[in-house]
């Protein structure tokens, strides 16, 4: 969505929130607005644009996602395989 530029500051977040970044959603992406001035970028490539980028990072925060999933897993199962591990060394 594109947004005239009316007379307005800018409205940049204070800076103590500029310093702790949180991560960027797609659907922030997506809802992006941006100030048109004279000749200005054309906002349908704009939007194309983002919605492209939002697309990549929903693909790389699910990756992101199941890569965590199975970091746990893993970390499960190699802990109960050193239990079982410990257990079986004491009674030898």
């Amino acid at each position: 969505m594109i947004r005239r530029l009316a007379g307005r500051h800018d409205e940049r977040q204070p800076q103590a929130q500029a310093t702790r970044r949180q991560q960027l959603r797609p659907w922030q992406i997506r809802e992006r607005c941006f100030n048109v001035r004279r000749r200005g970028l054309d906002p349908v490539e704009i939007r194309a644009f983002l919605h492209q980028v939002a697309d990549e990072l929903t693909v790389a925060q699910t990756a992101l996602r199941a890569v965590q999933e199975e970091n746990v897993r893993i970390k499960n199962a190699l802990r109960s395989w050193q239990s079982t591990q410990s257990a079986n060394h004491r009674y030898r």
